[in-house]
């Protein structure tokens, strides 16, 4: 998955714990740092604590000039180093000699530290040096006799933990922060991010983009004029068929309906929040018929839309869709789904999600006029194209993905059938098919239809994955006023189905598993000849 695909939530809970581990690793560093540097103070003054006791020893002071006077004091100040628990303690004479060391080989011979200096000037002081241990603080203490006179410098030497080592002494408090941190982090980011996704109802960045796009091809291929406006009554959008109905050719964005179009009265559904449909407006000459709807967002009006037609218009089309009742639900169904895209673009205006609107505009074309295309193609019959296109929309409506077989093609109707029986007989089965996922789940749920077609047959293929049917069901599915939809069937759709496949001299064969599906395929001969050979040989 690419990070542009990537879930918003996931972005913004990477980010979020990003800053949040960021600034504990700053954060972090800074402690450290004090932690370190309070380290070496600390090392410093028990260091002068130390090198103060050492220097006030009274056999120091005896042996301190005499030959060979290491040997009674270094195993002294050993004891004095193991008790206050220092890396190592050097007794220096006037002239540098060693008096005292850790490493014996090194008593009595002569120190040459670059820091030691100041030491034999009656200076008390630390520094940082680096040695062969490591970096170490070394406390430097003046050796003073009884006339107050200097006979030798005392060092004593600390070595500095390393930032492991460090690291590893605050383990649990670290352990302990990243876990607070980590938790408050990435739900903090969690919870912002599920905000953000319900505010854009639940799409992604790229979906929106895509919707923004579909939003605005739609607008432009449909066919009807649309008008919709902000929560103000300002216009927000308007399609190229409603400059055309309108007569204008500037565009009306952002100036106010109520006074560029006062005939649809927009202002007066934003404020009493009322739908009207179907209104007829005269306009410069015409009738034009108008539906408005306000659009709503968590119970708030934030617009409407207007989506109106030339009246001419709407009634040839009335009068090509007069009694086929496939068109009458292709019309709604459109309707029903172009009130949702409106609804939902106009949503994404209003929340300046302008490119998203346009994908979601974009990818809605692009995929009905794929499919219009097709079965304008491959169908005899714009009424057989008109009822797949209505069955898709009403699938896609109760949660049902309506696949038509790619290969299917309908160029000449079999004898004594016309393009009613065929609306009759697929709207019916792919109807049943719809209601065969009543009162069950299914992940994913699929109806297939495929119509094939040669010179010899012509069939008809309806399959699903629905909850199919038992032994009775099976037994009296053709029996009229038989149905399994309650008060809701009329118990005639299969009973008419098989009339006509009986008038085509035809056969329907069902095969149902239940819980996994019913497939019904009716076979229809494409001559009468063919037709009384197979009555009279059987096959």
């Amino acid at each position: 998955m690419s990070f542009k695909r990537m879930p918003i939530q996931w972005k913004i809970t990477i980010l979020s714990f990003g800053v949040v581990l960021f600034a504990i690793i700053i954060g972090g560093i800074i402690v450290i740092g004090n932690q370190i540097e309070s380290k070496e103070e600390e090392l410093g003054e028990h260091g002068m604590i130390t090198g103060r006791t050492v220097a006030n020893l009274p056999l120091l002071q005896e042996y301190l000039d005499a030959s060979e006077g290491w040997k009674q004091i270094n195993p002294m100040v050993e004891r004095i180093r193991t008790i206050n628990n220092t890396d190592y303690i050097v007794v220096l004479n006037m002239n540098r000699i060693r008096f005292s060391h850790p490493v014996e080989e090194k008593l009595g011979t002569v120190s040459s530290g670059s820091d030691e200096g100041p030491a034999f000037a009656e200076h008390s002081y630390t520094s940082k040096a680096e040695g062969e241990l490591g970096v170490a603080v070394r406390s430097f203490v003046p050796v003073m006799d009884e006339n107050h006179e200097q006979i030798g410098v005392v060092v004593v030497g600390n070595l500095l933990p390393s930032v492991k080592e460090t690291l590893w002494e605050m383990k649990n408090e670290i352990f302990f922060i990243l876990f607070l941190t980590s938790l408050f982090g990435v739900a903090g980011s969690w919870l912002l991010a599920r905000h953000l996704k319900e505010q854009t109802f639940h799409l992604e960045p790229h979906e929106i983009v895509q919707l923004l796009v579909e939003r605005t091809a739609t607008f432009q291929a449909m066919n009807e004029g649309i008008v919709a406006t902000d929560s103000e009554g300002r216009i927000s959008i308007i399609n190229e068929k409603a400059k055309k109905i309108l007569g204008v050719e500037s565009d009306l964005t952002g100036k106010d309906a109520g006074h560029v179009l006062p005939e649809f009265r927009l202002t007066e559904t934003l404020e009493d929040k009322q739908a009207t449909y179907n209104e007829e407006v005269r306009l410069e000459g015409k009738l034009v018929m108008t539906s408005k709807v306000p659009i709503q967002l968590e119970n708030q009006t934030i617009g409407v839309v207007a989506i109106f037609q030339d009246r001419t218009e709407v009634t040839r089309l009335a009068e090509e869709l007069t009694g086929v009742k496939a068109f009458v639900d292709a019309l709604r169904v459109q309707n029903h789904e172009h009130l949702n895209k409106m609804h939902t673009i106009a949503g994404l205006i209003q929340l300046n999600r302008n490119d998203q609107a346009l994908d979601f505009v974009f990818e809605a074309t692009e995929s009905q006029e794929n499919l219009s295309k097709f079965l304008v193609q491959k169908l005899k019959d714009y009424s057989l194209s008109g009822l797949l296109l209505s069955k898709v929309s009403r699938g896609r409506e109760l949660g049902i993905e309506l696949i038509i077989d790619t290969h299917s093609e309908l160029h000449e109707y079999p004898p004594y059938l016309d393009n009613h029986d065929f609306v009759l007989m697929l709207g019916n089965l792919i109807e049943n098919a719809f209601h065969s996922f009543d009162g069950i789940e299914r992940e994913k749920r699929i109806v297939e239809v495929s119509i094939f077609q040669d010179e010899h047959v012509c069939e008809i293929a309806v399959e699903d994955n629905g909850k199919g049917m038992d032994s009775r069901t099976k037994e009296r599915m053709l029996d009229k006023g038989f149905t399994t939809k309650g008060n809701k069937g009329s118990g005639i759709g299969l009973y008419l189905v098989k009339r006509i496949v009986d008038k085509g001299s035809g056969t329907l064969e069902v095969d149902s598993v239940e819980n996994r599906g019913t497939s019904i395929v009716i076979t229809l001969p494409m001559s009468a000849e063919e037709d009384a050979y197979e009555q009279a040989t059987g096959h």
